[in-house]
């Protein structure tokens, strides 16, 4: 697999000697607006899901789920933790937006395995003021994805919990790997 940061300095894709990687995608976005043609979607996701991931830049979700613009809503944090920003996105997506599922995916060598909130500590010693989210590290992704199943199934505001489901994606093999609840 080829990713921007293995191409060649010298290649379209790469991030020009004077510009910045904003310049990059603002160049890039203007080429596909050239070519764009309103698709005339709604904003309610054809397959009624939300998936809720890690940001990690490994994973493709589209293409590891076989999903299409359109199908799904995609809500991404570190760590794909189940925060209170995330709950309110579920909220609006099953409430306001039709959504009736919910995947949960974290996956093997996430940054946030085995950090603590140590590092706020050490954020705020560095720049004043003591950031007021958690880190929500941990040890055994397993048990985070379990938490997570139980943190969406027992949320007051969300209307379907019938069909929360979590999985580990493997970052070698592409492989989604489902965890159970206890």
């Amino acid at each position: 697999m080829t990713t921007s940061a293995s191409l060649p300095a010298e290649s379209e894709s790469a991030i020009p000697a004077d510009g910045t990687v904003t310049d990059r995608l603002v160049e890039a976005n203007q080429r596909y607006a050239e070519a764009f043609t309103d698709p005339g979607m709604d904003a309610r996701p054809v397959l009624q899901v939300a998936v809720v991931a890690c940001m990690d830049a490994r994973l493709d979700l589209h293409a590891a789920l076989g999903l299409e613009l359109g199908d799904c809503h995609t809500i991404r944090n570190a760590g794909g933790v189940v925060t209170d920003d995330v709950i309110r996105s579920l909220t609006i997506s099953q409430r306001a937006l039709g959504t009736r599922s919910v995947v949960l995916i974290h996956h093997s060598g996430c940054g946030l395995e085995g950090l603590s909130e140590d590092f706020r500590h050490d954020l705020e010693m560095e720049v004043g003021q003591r950031p007021t989210w958690a880190v929500e590290g941990f040890r055994d992704v397993d048990q985070d994805v379990r938490q997570s199943i139980q943190k969406v199934r027992t949320s007051p505001f969300l209307l379907h919990t019938d069909d929360v489901r979590g999985f580990v994606f493997d970052v070698k093999s592409g492989r989604l790997r489902e965890i159970r609840p206890n």
